[in-house]
């Protein structure tokens, strides 16, 4: 059962694109995509506002779950989706249906695109104080009972097997080229990610 409105959508969207799939015959492929980052991301991701408050000197809320548990995210670079994309893509059968008829079953399928290692969110801030050079101000919050989980972590065992999907970029590693870019494109090419 989906733990957050946001989980029932994509769910929902699975089973509309299955249903289709099994009426018209129309070959799909579902990827779950976690937690992606990288250079040209989006702006509404913690990993990108972070490094903005940060760099502006402002605080940044860090979530804690209950009993001061850690909230970590399966971080995945956009380098290693984008592989596993195409991967899809290479392996996708024809449809078999056209003109609203369909001849026979269809391919459907549904991967698993991560990292597989969750990251503690405060671990990726203080990558981001090392690359950046600067201390975060963090004030620490509860995580709110909205249906937010505590921890994302990506099985992609089918991947691995059925496109030969192989994350290789750590958090690390990620950050730095997205810190990177990040300085180069908004602070005019301050280079203090080295």
């Amino acid at each position: 059962q989906p733990a957050s409105l946001y989980a029932a959508t994509k769910k929902a969207g699975e089973e509309i694109a299955h249903t289709y799939n099994h009426i018209y015959g129309l070959s799909l492929t579902a990827l779950r995509f976690f937690t992606v980052y990288g250079p040209w991301g989006r702006p509404d991701m913690a990993y990108f506002f972070f490094t903005r408050d940060i760099l502006k000197g402002r605080t940044i809320s860090i979530f804690e779950a209950a009993n001061h548990g850690t909230v970590a995210r399966d971080f995945t670079y956009i380098d290693d989706i984008v592989k596993g994309c195409l991967a899809a893509l290479d392996t996708a059968e024809k449809s078999t249906g056209s003109g609203g008829k369909k001849k026979g079953p269809a391919q459907f399928r549904v991967y698993n695109l991560g990292n597989t290692s969750p990251v503690p969110v405060s671990d990726l801030v203080s990558i981001l104080e090392r690359l950046l050079k600067v201390d975060a101000k963090r004030k620490v919050m509860k995580l709110p009972q909205n249906g937010d989980v505590r921890f994302t972590h990506a099985n992609i065992s089918l991947a691995q097997r059925e496109l030969g999907y192989k994350p290789s970029t750590d958090l690390q590693t990620g950050m730095k080229k997205f810190v990177r870019w990040y300085l180069s494109y908004y602070s005019g090419g301050n280079k203090a990610a080295g």
